[in-house]
């Protein structure tokens, strides 16, 4: 079961204008959504601690529980969202999820309040896998095999370049907002999410994707598919990564101010590093489809090693030059990940089942924010920088082991005689 699934029946063809216009509507309200997602997450320890500079012991504690509930909701729902998708259309749930997180994004305006928070949190998680579902779902649709990582890269860029705008607007209002006014963050957040819900729905207001698909989806075919050796290889790395990353994307706003970065200074370096994202993911993803998924997921790998060395030397030592050298060496090689290995997955699916298989990776992501919230939180409170630091290195071991293990099975792949092409497949290494 190594190898990849066909369609039970060809696609029909692809209407280019129609693609077109899908592709403008994911990208679209990937942006928006992506945008608000980090505009708050920027913002939301602070929001929760009542406080902007710093995070005090007794504060640190709610803000992991009250921030995990989300990608609890996420990974515990996904798959539904990608069945719900496959069945019933990739575009209505897209939508659904973003109308659902801006009516969730205006209740966490009007409280404080742990509980409501870790609610809406929740329900936010929840919509938040709705949406990437869909739209990576959408994207494996509409470009085809030899052309995949292009597009990937497009979508990587896109949502990339919303999260770390999303961040650095967060951050600038840090520096610039009292505290008391912060739910005019969340406000702003329940207004881009609004936009992105009419970006998509006027875009395609002349599409028809079809009713009710041929779904082939059942648990079993879930359990297949989730422990299927190919795709464990490909989505476990994700888990490690975002191990690290469901780290810092709660912390790193506060806990930087707390140490003396200037909010502003920190918000100016973000959206310039993030604004290169539109160039280089598309160039990553062409790389991909010339040279191999696994190339460019191998010096993904190195890139993230070098990010979690720097990220260790940061926690021990503080603001260091070597540390943020080594950052900025290796955040470049990092991003050459996420391209490859998003056209990986979907070179995967089959086409009836496409929004399920790509829930999978919605739902690796998701734990591995959680998994690593609640064990960095848990490590820094009993042990302080050193547990990060064995944190960190754990991250890194287990990242280099799966490489490996994708580096055999790509070999022995090319040892092999090819499988018969399907309509999914095409010779792409």
């Amino acid at each position: 079961m190594s190898g990849a699934l066909a369609p039970l029946a060809a696609p029909p063809a692809a209407d280019p204008l129609a693609s077109a216009r899908a592709m403008r509507a994911v990208f679209g309200a990937t942006f928006f959504v992506r945008l608000s997602f980090g505009l708050t997450l920027a913002v939301f320890a602070s929001y929760i601690a009542s406080r902007s500079v710093g995070l005090d012991a007794s504060a640190v504690g709610t803000i992991g529980i009250v921030s995990a509930l989300a990608p609890i909701g996420e990974f515990s729902t996904v798959l539904l969202s990608g069945i719900a998708a496959d069945r019933y259309g990739r575009f209505p749930v897209l939508l659904a999820g973003t109308a659902g997180a801006a009516v969730v994004m205006s209740i966490v305006a009007a409280t404080r309040n742990p509980w409501a928070l870790g609610a809406a949190n929740l329900v936010f998680g929840v919509s938040s896998g709705a949406i990437l579902a869909a739209s990576l779902a959408v994207v494996g649709d509409r470009a085809d095999v030899g052309h995949r990582g292009y597009a990937m890269g497009q979508f990587d860029a896109v949502n990339l370049l919303g999260w770390i705008a999303g961040f650095a607007l967060g951050f600038a209002a840090l520096g610039t907002l009292p505290n008391d006014r912060l739910p005019l963050v969340f406000l702003g957040a329940t207004i881009l999410l609004a936009a992105g819900f009419v970006f998509a729905r006027w875009t395609t207001r002349t599409d028809r994707e079809g009713t009710i698909r041929q779904s082939i989806v059942d648990v079993s075919f879930l359990v297949r598919t989730a422990v299927r050796r190919d795709v464990l290889v490909v989505t476990l790395p994700w888990l490690v990564i975002y191990l690290l990353l469901g780290t810092l994307f709660v912390f790193l706003g506060a806990a930087a101010t707390g140490n003396g970065v200037p909010a502003l200074e920190l918000s100016a370096a973000i959206g310039i590093g993030g604004s290169l994202l539109l160039v280089t993911q598309p160039l990553f993803g062409r790389a991909a489809d010339k040279y191999g998924r696994f190339r460019l997921m191998s010096i993904g790998t190195v890139g993230f090693v070098g990010v979690l060395a720097a990220a260790g030397l940061l926690a021990t030592y503080g603001l260091s030059i070597p540390a943020l050298v080594l950052l900025g060496a290796s955040a470049l090689p990092a991003l050459a990940y996420g391209p490859a290995a998003l056209a990986a997955l979907a070179d995967l699916s089959r086409t009836l089942s496409r929004a399920t298989t790509m829930a999978i990776y919605s739902l690796t992501i998701s734990l591995g924010m959680l998994i690593g919230l609640l064990a960095s939180t848990s490590l820094y409170a009993h042990y302080g920088a050193p547990g990060l630091d064995v944190f960190f290195a754990t991250i890194a071991t287990a990242l280099v082991a799966l490489t490996v293990v994708r580096y055999r099975d790509v070999r022995a792949a090319t040892q092999a005689p090819p499988p018969p092409p399907t309509v999914d497949s095409a010779p792409v290494p």
